[in-house]
């Protein structure tokens, strides 16, 4: 069974000149983030640019991933269309990928009776475990803390959260609960800047976006606090901090893609429409951070 714990980079799908899926720089990355000791791998969520992905390399990016990473897998195969999630799901699992990354959906706004039936049809497809994404920003709509320890105790399954809610309360709430019931559940951040807060509640990891520029450092930083070494974990985050400034100049994953590009991670950091490229004023605000910090060639 999958130990949801350390450091995951949400990873990026980086992209060709002409705009197709750039599988030999997506492999690439792969072995730079494996290399900086991730402890698992998170392709096809958001900062992958899932919602611009057609099914066909939405699967092919999976596959390649799976494919290539020494480490576990966490396939980002959520939707706001059941059954699409349920296919996305199910080819991740015979993929070979070790759990699946499920966001909350988006645009429809499910009352509690519709989000259960969804993972619960989810959950009865495959076997391996599933994690949850819960991003109000993202979705429209927050899982209480209540809902997602129901979740969690209904499917048995589903075995974590990402929790982007930004809400330590709800956070701490949920890591409360689930320990008094003796569920197997995991919560993991889902915001860069809340790792330390989070994992100061209980929480064992985060599901990075600047994991893809800065792997090592920031799993130095989360195996700090696993280890109880707040004090470094302190110093690496202070180091950390105008990065993850950086990464969200603009929507995610705008910054991250220019900054593997800087860095020579990836041929060409371009996203698709509707996303647009960086500005000029906030790139020289993001070459000027990556300067500072060491992280250009």
């Amino acid at each position: 069974m999958l130990k949801i714990e350390g450091v995951y980079p949400a990873l990026i799908t980086p992209f060709t000149a002409d705009g197709g899926v750039d599988k030999e720089g997506l492999r690439r990355l792969v072995e730079y983030v494996v290399e900086g000791g991730v402890a698992g791998i998170v392709p096809c969520g958001t900062t992958g640019e899932s919602a611009t992905l057609s099914h066909k390399e939405h699967e092919e990016v999976i596959d390649v991933v799976v494919d290539c990473s020494k480490v576990p897998v966490i396939a980002g195969t959520g939707s706001n269309n059941t059954t699409e999630a349920v296919e996305f799901t199910k080819h991740a699992a015979d993929a070979g990928a070790d759990a699946c990354l499920l966001i909350t959906p988006y645009y429809n706004k499910p009352n509690v009776k519709g989000l259960k039936e969804h993972f619960k049809r989810i959950g009865d497809s495959v076997e391996i475990p599933l994690i949850l994404y819960n991003i109000p920003s993202r979705t429209g709509q927050n899982v209480s803390a209540g809902t997602m320890v129901e979740l969690a105790s209904e499917i048995t399954n589903i075995k974590g959260v990402k929790e982007a809610s930004g809400d330590l309360k709800q956070v701490g709430a949920i890591i409360r609960s689930a320990a008094e019931q003796g569920l197997d559940f995991t919560v993991v951040a889902g915001d860069d800047f809340l790792t330390l807060p989070i994992m100061s509640l209980g929480g064992k990891g985060v599901i990075s976006v600047a994991a893809n520029v800065a792997p090592r450092e920031m799993s130095e930083m989360v195996a700090a606090m696993l280890k109880e070494e707040v004090e470094k974990a302190k110093e690496i985050n202070i180091w950390l901090f105008s990065l993850f400034e950086a990464m969200f100049l603009e929507t995610n994953p705008i910054p991250v893609k220019k900054a593997a590009e800087m860095m020579g991670l990836v041929a060409t950091g371009g996203v698709r429409l509707p996303l647009g490229a960086l500005s000029e004023d906030n790139e020289e605000k993001l070459r000027k951070v990556l300067e500072k910090l060491g992280m250009m060639k």
